[in-house]
């Protein structure tokens, strides 16, 4: 059980009483006002103490960006390009000429590893982004 949901359930098991006292010690000792409205909400621990705590989000989509093609590497970084997408061949053409440019947007970390090794062993520069 996480930290949060000890704190939940020690909560619930609180008194009226028990609970203003807390609401009271909490403003006294965060300096915050629980009856103000700040935004909708009361922010707590606002102070330095909680900026180390932040919760860094893991990234979950990523893109696969397409930096750069050998010219000699053309026909082939073409062929994965049309084999990882539904283009059609002018359009993966077209895609080629207008680099750098996104050619997968929104997948999974796998998925952009995946495609980012077949285009790298054809002979393109891949950013995972």
């Amino acid at each position: 059980m996480s930290t949060v949901e000890q704190i939940i359930e020690q909560l619930k098991t609180l008194t009226l009483i028990e609970s203003s006292e807390l609401v009271k010690q909490i403003e006294e000792t965060f300096g915050v006002d629980a009856s103000a409205p700040v935004g909708g909400a009361v922010m707590m621990g606002a102070g330095p103490e909680s900026a180390s705590q932040e919760v860094v989000e893991e990234k979950t989509t990523f893109d696969v960006q397409v930096r750069d093609i050998a010219s000699d590497k053309r026909v082939a970084v073409l062929k994965v390009i049309r084999k990882l997408t539904s283009l059609g061949l002018a359009e993966a053409k077209e895609f080629t000429v207008s680099l750098p440019k996104a050619l997968k947007e929104g997948v999974s970390k796998e998925e952009a590893e995946e495609a980012k090794k077949e285009l790298e062993a054809a002979g393109a520069t891949v950013e995972i982004i």
